[in-house]
């Protein structure tokens, strides 16, 4: 009888530790897409794009030459692709949102955030003539500031998200596909449903990588205390 528990208990302890391994292994290839073009992590830069497009600075001819909308999203989205700590990415694009306010923009900026634009368009000449800002400046400066770094709060948050959505749902796809290969490979001969235990495999494998070594030992501490008690 403690033979067969045994057996039993070898059996579905190597099942959980090949399924974690399929799954590290699909969550491997799926890393490994970010040396073409930052592959998977370009997921959720797009949320990070769509809020700050509005906040910085336009195309044309009343736009920067030298760090313009494009440099700037170029350099937010190395950040992000590098994964720098999404503190620092905020801070970055807070202060590149904070230097693209001119005279010219303020107004539509104002009407993104809400404040008053006769008041920020003196604020950011008086920025760039380097002269001090009065109190009720400073106030509005200060709202505007917190309304950004709400927008970026939130931004961040949903691309985060997204990114980590987006590696789950791809390393199931490769989990199921290996799945479905190595079941190809092992049962194509013995029967006609290798290619749904394939499937389900591969499909367990990717929430299970995560937990398998724990789950193992807890299974093999349970058995053993079962047979304590037995005794």
């Amino acid at each position: 009888m403690a033979s067969d528990v045994n057996g039993q208990l070898l059996g579905i302890t190597g099942f959980i530790a090949a399924a974690g391994a399929l799954g590290t292994a699909a969550y491997g290839l799926v890393d490994a897409s970010k040396a073409f073009r930052g592959g998977i992590s370009n997921a959720g830069f797009g949320d990070i794009r769509a809020a700050i497009t509005p906040l910085i600075g336009g195309v044309g001819p009343g736009s920067p030459r030298v760090f313009g909308k494009q440099d700037v999203l170029a350099t937010l989205r190395a950040g992000w692709l590098n994964g720098m700590a999404k503190a620092d990415q905020k801070a970055v694009a807070k202060s590149l949102i904070r230097m693209g306010i001119t005279p010219d923009n303020a107004q539509r900026l104002a009407d993104e955030t809400g404040v008053d634009a006769a008041t920020l368009r003196t604020v950011a000449q008086k920025i760039r003539d380097g002269t001090p800002l009065q109190e009720n400046e400073v106030s509005v400066l200060g709202r505007f500031d917190a309304i950004v770094s709400a927008v970026l709060d939130e931004a961040y948050e949903r691309a985060d998200q997204r990114y980590r959505n987006c590696c789950k749902a791809a390393a199931l796809g490769v989990s199921i596909v290996l799945g479905i290969a190595g079941a190809g490979v092992i049962y194509a001969a013995s029967g006609p449903y290798w290619l749904l235990e394939g499937a389900l495999v591969g499909l367990i494998s990717t929430p299970l990588a995560p937990v398998a070594k724990d789950l193992s030992t807890a299974l093999n501490a349970a058995v053993k205390a079962v047979g304590v008690v037995k005794r």
